[in-house]
């Protein structure tokens, strides 16, 4: 359902966005388009995920409704504005804090223990909420982040969002997979219209909540797999590996290229053009085929995940950065490969 209104909303944000010249700012230096296009599809995103999770919502849920909402809206006003006229980066990861915050203290979205990694079980409720507002502000963050190319940003929410929702399901949380789908509807409606030749873009109206409801769901998925919630032994075994190769992407990308902006003494809130998708861009390949090369990269660590559950959470996500890393090992020779055979043509015919 949430994809049909999806599908009816955004051509009229389009003609909107026409009529009012609300236009992506294409002469910026990161832009990899030559025309404006409105950044106003996460409004189309918001309202369909917003109509159908309401529908739904019951007092009662695992997650209270209300407060997920809540935050929804908060972050929904900070990213229009962002969109429309530009935010500060303070204003933002204020709204963000705020954001996690009410979800930690009044939705009790919290990871309550660390599940053997390290050895760590249960940790304390200081540790437990600072944990929480981290994770959940990295995560919102790292999905803005990797919004950069037409596609890979709805494309990775649907894939996430569409592997939480089977598995709650299957763990027979019908409301937690009702919010799922609903988000996966929206983005379906959405990635119509955002997909080479974009014709519109989420902006963080869109990628913001994106990586909101995914970490929300992340979180929930490892804690009601947690020894002792209610059972026995958990559905999912190793829920938190399970939760890391399902957000992967944005969440090794995001650690990548912070970690390099600091070793270069930038601000790892500096802009720039290493991300992934950018890296393959720089192989030649198009918009399109790198979305769908990360894309089946991400689906290929949660095959990865499903069938060597029995490995433990410490050992999967050890072996998970190890892949990562040699991935980024590839990528990074192939790209000085391509270099110097484009550096030696050009040299060739003058």
């Amino acid at each position: 359902m949430s994809g049909f209104v999806s599908l009816a909303a955004i051509p009229s944000i389009m003609f909107i966005a026409r009529e009012r010249k609300l236009y992506d700012d294409f002469h910026q230096e990161r832009k990899t388009h030559e025309t404006g296009i409105s950044r106003l599809g996460g409004v189309g995103i918001f309202c369909s995920f917003t109509i159908i999770s309401l529908l739904f919502a019951k007092h009662d849920a695992v997650l209270p409704t209300n407060i997920l909402l809540t935050a929804c809206i908060m972050l929904f006003a900070v990213g229009l504005k962002d969109d429309l006229a530009g935010a500060g980066p303070s204003t933002k990861f204020f709204i963000q804090f705020l954001v996690a915050a009410i979800l930690v203290f009044l939705g009790d979205v919290r990871l309550t223990s660390m599940y053997g990694i390290l050895g760590i079980q249960e940790i304390d409720f200081f540790t437990s909420s600072v944990l929480s507002i981290t994770t959940i502000m990295f995560m919102v963050n790292a999905f803005n982040l990797i919004d950069g190319i037409d596609g890979l940003a709805g494309t990775l929410g649907l894939i996430v969002n569409l592997t939480f929702g089977i598995m709650f399901l299957h763990m027979e949380q019908k409301e937690l997979a009702t919010l799922a789908f609903s988000m996966v509807g929206a983005l379906a409606g959405f990635l119509y219209f955002n997909y080479t030749p974009s014709r519109i873009f989420m902006g963080d109206t869109g990628s913001l909540l994106i990586g909101l409801i995914s970490v929300v769901l992340g979180i929930k998925f490892i804690e009601l797999n947690k020894i002792g919630y209610e059972q026995i032994s958990p559905v999912f075994i190793s829920a938190p590996a399970t939760a890391v190769a399902v957000l992967i992407i944005p969440l090794f990308d995001t650690v990548r290229v912070f970690t390099l902006r600091v070793i270069q003494r930038k601000s790892p809130f500096q802009a720039d053009r290493n991300h992934i998708h950018h890296r393959i861009l720089s192989l030649g390949f198009t918009h399109l085929q790198a979305t769908f090369i990360i894309v089946l990269t991400n689906l290929l660590f949660i095959y990865l995940v499903l069938i060597l559950r029995e490995w433990g959470n410490f050992t999967l996500i050890f072996v998970f950065l190890g892949i990562c890393i040699l991935i980024n090992w590839i990528t990074t020779v192939l790209i000085r490969i391509k270099f110097r055979r484009d550096f030696k043509l050009d040299y060739f015919w003058k």
